[in-house]
């Protein structure tokens, strides 16, 4: 029987473990890629692991994303998938000749982060942090405007309200906004998703 491919390690240790893959194997190093490429950066070294038999030396592969909350243009909210670190991709290998070229000729690579043209390896701890963070907090809604911004209430007893950003929490992914009654500016509490901007 054939060794396993890397997906097919990749889905069965996340299969069975919740949390940071074991830190034995390898070393995270970063690699720097084209804005935009960390994705098919990330399946072209999947596929070239596999085709090159480096399945031994190079064990995972990770861009860091983290899911937020957004308004889309009728205003609904929807999840996306936003990269932490835009133009890297993590890998945990085994640093060699073979490895360390074939990584570094991938199609959208521009090379791995270093000192004086050696790859260096982050702290495990490091990504640990890293790993950890991705999974452990809620998604949050980004806000999409600031202070003295004029904005419109969407939701709410306060609907079809203008006012004024007076500040934002973006924590808590509240509001406080200055809205007008009867000639005087009064602050009014909300959440992100309850206002949106005037264009």
């Amino acid at each position: 029987m054939g060794r396993p491919t890397l997906r097919d390690r990749l889905a069965a240790r996340r299969a069975t473990e919740a949390g940071l893959p074991p830190a034995s194997e390898g070393s995270w190093f970063a690699l720097h890629t084209y804005s935009g490429y960390e994705n098919k950066v990330k399946k072209t070294i999947e596929s070239r692991v596999d085709a090159l038999d480096l399945a031994d030396r190079v064990f995972e592969i990770l861009v860091p994303t983290q899911k937020e909350k957004e308004k889309d243009r009728e205003g609904r909210l929807k999840e996306v998938d936003r990269k932490v670190f835009p133009g890297y991709v993590l890998v945990r290998m085994m640093m060699d000749d073979d490895a360390w070229y074939t990584l570094r000729n991938t199609p959208g690579v521009t090379g791995f982060v270093s000192i004086n043209n050696r790859p260096i390896a982050l702290g495990s701890e490091e990504v640990q942090n890293i790993i950890t963070g991705l999974t452990a907090q809620p998604p949050k809604l980004k806000a999409s405007f600031s202070v003295g911004d004029t904005v419109q209430i969407t939701d709410g007893p306060f609907a079809d309200f203008r006012g004024e950003v007076n500040e934002v929490n973006d924590e808590k992914e509240k509001v406080r906004v200055l809205v007008s009654f009867f000639g005087r500016d009064v602050p009014v509490e909300l959440d992100f998703f309850q206002i949106e901007t005037e264009s």
